[in-house]
């Protein structure tokens, strides 16, 4: 099973969740929101007294115009026609006052909602930042931000249109009981049949807006990944793979859309039952009235609170609750339960380069060893007079350097944080092109060559390394696919990795990125970059989540593979295991062994000094 197998089952694990799940978070989430509504008795009974006034206002609509007709057009008294609507007109003119007594319990009731649950969101974020500094919750972003928007809209939504329904429909009915009972007996069966089946569709309906919630979460959360992962993904030539994830994750989430459409069309069905089949029937019954006795002012005044009141509040509630009603339980589990994607960044970015120390036009030292003998093979490394600056008018970071790395050796690079330390592995490694001069991989020049061919090599482990859901297997394999089992055992134990895989499962265990601490991922890269078929491996600060022990260990087991290691030194005792060490100072980079360095370099022995005082 792949990477991206392993996450789109996920994603159709989530989109098959039984509607019994949407019951059970309707379940954890009515007991707190209870709890919410209690605290505020004060706001929910004036909420429900400015909603009385629109009952009135509902009850007056129809039975004035029937009661107009009847009693005034109809019987040839115009003036006591005109009275009844006039008193209709006072009560609708009454509504600007009830709209804005209404909204401001509203923001009432909505404002400590959504208060709460980002004070909530940051404090779990916080506590879980202490418990763990190395795994950052991105998801969280999206809580304080998104999510908490998505709750104070979709809950200030459904307060509105479920008051407005309850208290509509009671202004409604008890006018149309008011002007024949007849009537209820025709609009209420297909307004109740019409409800169950509506609210019948909530749960799953909630369960399919949970499953495009995870893969929008799953997308996003993917992006960030490689984008942070992006200088290994260029430098391994998995672009093409990589790519095919990500599609395939979207593919995943417009699936998940499709599943939430579906459930609207059988919303849309619920609707047309309860909203449109009362009216027809209404009107199929007209002669039945008519021998009752109900009399014509009355049928206007029936018709009038079904078109002009409750159908349009049934309208408007069903629509709130199968859209905001589901997007806000969903959304609120995620508050509950602290849900979200998997641990953020999981790859590094190139060491920045502001202030690098550079004096343009000073000629670099040879850095370069001669191997006796007549027939030697290639470099695995060679730079010829190499110039970069980031910009035009900019300092060169690197100026004019000639470096040889000799098939077998092992060679440091040290300097100050910003002296261009990531920026020259960044050039050895093919990611970087040049302003001036060649770059060469066992003697093939780098320029032109795509990160595929780059990737047969040279490997690039950078501080934060990439590791991505799937198996150890997988990801041991991901710069040599073919790579047997043995090769695999010999790589692990190499490195002494033997009890984090171990504990993952072994080979085909499975491997969460959220899950691993940096240290780890670090591990599980360096047994990648051993079984690498690469010549040249270079290590940007690669095991610095390692304790000494560890990339003692792992430094040798990399420097006995067979190929060139270069490593970006962080640690005094990275640079004494070296056979060489590269001191770039920006002015006059120096090459040496350690004790030669000691002797020769101001800069290496202020850099000693600094590491053995740490």
């Amino acid at each position: 099973m792949t990477a991206t197998e392993v996450r789109e089952g996920a994603g159709r694990k989530t989109a098959g969740r039984p509607a019994r799940e949407g019951r059970g978070t309707l379940r954890r989430i009515l007991p707190p929101g209870r709890r919410f509504l209690l605290r505020r008795k004060g706001v929910l009974v004036k909420l429900a007294g400015w909603s009385l006034l629109e009952s009135a206002q509902t009850f007056l609509g129809g039975y004035c115009l029937a009661r107009a007709l009847d009693q005034g057009f109809l019987a040839g008294r115009t003036g006591t026609g005109l009275g009844w609507l006039a008193v209709a007109a006072v009560a609708i003119l009454a509504g600007g006052p009830l709209v804005r007594g209404v909204f401001a319990q509203l923001a009432a009731l909505v404002e400590p909602l959504r208060d709460g649950l980002v004070r909530r969101a940051v404090t779990r974020s916080l506590e879980a930042a202490v418990a763990d500094p190395a795994r950052a919750d991105g998801t969280a972003v999206s809580r304080l931000t998104h999510q908490s928007e998505i709750v104070r809209d979709s809950f200030a939504g459904l307060v509105l249109t479920a008051r407005s329904f309850v208290f509509t429909a009671v202004g409604a009915l008890a006018g149309l009981l008011a002007l024949a009972p007849q009537f209820l007996l025709i609009v209420a069966p297909p307004l109740v049949l019409g409800l169950a089946l509506f609210l019948a569709t909530l749960p799953p309906m909630a369960a399919a807006q949970r499953a495009f919630l995870d893969l929008d979460e799953a997308v996003a959360d993917r992006a960030g990944t490689i984008g942070a992962g992006l200088r290994d993904i260029v430098a391994c030539g998995t672009q093409a793979e990589v790519a095919d994830s990500a599609a395939r994750l979207i593919d995943a989430g417009a699936r998940a859309s499709r599943v939430l459409a579906r459930w609207a069309a059988v919303r849309t069905l619920a609707l047309g039952v309860a909203g449109q089949l009362p009216v027809i029937l209404l009107l199929a019954a007209t002669p039945w009235l008519l021998r009752q006795g109900v009399t014509a002012g009355a049928l206007m005044g029936a018709l009038t609170y079904l078109v002009q009141s409750l159908l349009p509040a049934l309208h408007t509630l069903m629509t709130a609750l199968g859209a905001a009603g589901t997007r806000l339980l969903v959304v609120l589990e995620r508050f509950d339960d602290g849900a979200g994607g998997a641990a953020g960044s999981e790859a590094g970015e190139p060491e920045t380069v502001p202030g690098a120390r550079s004096v343009p036009g000073a000629r670099s030292v040879p850095c370069a060893r001669p191997v006796p003998g007549a027939r030697r093979p290639p470099p695995a490394a060679e730079l010829r007079s190499v110039t970069l600056a980031y910009g035009p008018g900019a300092p060169p970071v690197l100026d004019r350097l000639d470096l040889t790395v000799a098939e077998g050796e092992h060679l440091a690079v040290v300097g100050p944080s910003g002296i261009g330390k990531s920026t020259l592995t960044s050039v050895l490694a093919g990611l970087l092109a040049p302003d001036e001069g060649a770059v060469l991989l066992s003697g093939q020049p780098v320029a032109g060559r795509t990160a595929r061919d780059l990737a047969g090599l040279r490997v690039l482990i950078p501080q934060q390394a990439y590791v991505f859901t799937g198996t150890v297997r997988e990801n041991l394999c991901q710069l040599r696919p073919h790579a047997s089992t043995r090769e695999l055992v010999r790589a692990v134990e190499a490195l002494h990795a033997n009890e984090l895989v171990g504990r993952l499962g072994g080979l085909d265990g499975a491997v969460e990125p959220g899950t691993l601490s940096q240290g780890e991922r670090q591990m599980l890269a360096l047994c990648r970059a051993y079984v690498s078929p690469a010549a040249l491996m270079v290590l940007d600060e690669a095991t610095c989540h390692l304790d000494p022990v560890a990339e003692a260990r792992a430094e040798e087991a990399l420097a006995e593979r067979p190929g060139a290691l270069v490593v970006v030194a962080h640690r005094l005792s990275s640079a004494r295991r070296a056979g060489r060490v590269l001191v770039l100072d920006g002015t006059r980079p120096e090459c040496g062994t350690h004790g030669e360095l000691l002797s020769g370099s101001a800069l290496y022995r202020d850099l000693t000094g600094h590491w053995q005082a740490g």
